[in-house]
């Protein structure tokens, strides 16, 4: 039985509440979905309960008002090399020239803590992998795929001013505010990186 992305969601959210409730001061994840697609962020492109954890010490930073990277979000300094060490991760090595301190692991403690939740996504992960698989390339997909349209759940990249970007579908967006757990602004769609049918109109996505 194969999973669906609200499925994965759903478990990506489960998550979130587990550290939330041995860090309290976590804000709430606005839309477990953005994370289900492809990040170029210094954070990492695998999704993983490790990576989660990566994004709930930016999230932490936010609600703190603390400035953990720079570089257009890319150098992941000591600040926040500080909050991660306080959710269990640690950075063994000496920071990486270009992306700092973004290399952070889980703990041998931390792992034991988070064992079940971690293995729970990890199986949730894997069947999502297993559904999108199947899509082979003999399978007709339609017009919609095929033009880039987002009918077909197409992903476009969202921007936000600190630099940082993911792919997420544009009806999900639509939906609620998704935030960048680095500076807590919106992420946003360009007009230019909508589909033409869409881009002519489009309403601007406010910022902040």
């Amino acid at each position: 039985m194969s999973t669906t992305p609200p499925v994965l969601a759903a478990e990506l959210a489960a998550a979130w509440a587990d550290i939330q409730r041995h860090h309290p001061e976590l804000p709430d994840l606005a839309a477990p979905e953005s994370l289900i697609g492809e990040s170029s962020s210094a954070c990492g492109t695998g999704l993983s309960f490790e990576r989660l954890l990566h994004e709930a010490v930016h999230g932490i930073a936010a609600a703190r008002g603390v400035r953990d990277t720079s570089r257009a979000g890319r150098y992941h300094n000591r600040r926040f090399l500080a909050i991660a060490e306080e959710l269990g991760l640690d950075h063994p090595e000496e920071p990486h020239p270009s992306s700092g301190f973004s290399l952070v692991v889980l703990t041998p403690d931390t792992r034991r803590r988070y064992r079940p939740t971690s293995e729970r996504l990890q199986r949730a992960l894997k069947a999502y992998s297993a559904a999108t698989e199947t899509d082979t390339g003999r399978s007709f997909r339609g017009p919609a795929a095929r033009h880039g349209s987002s009918g077909g759940g197409v992903r476009v990249k969202a921007v936000c001013d600190c630099g940082r970007n993911v792919r997420v579908v544009p009806s999900v967006l639509a939906q609620a505010p998704i935030m960048c757990g680095a500076c807590g602004k919106q992420f946003r769609i360009p007009a230019e990186a909508l589909p033409a049918e869409m881009a002519a109109s489009a309403e601007p996505i406010p910022v902040g």
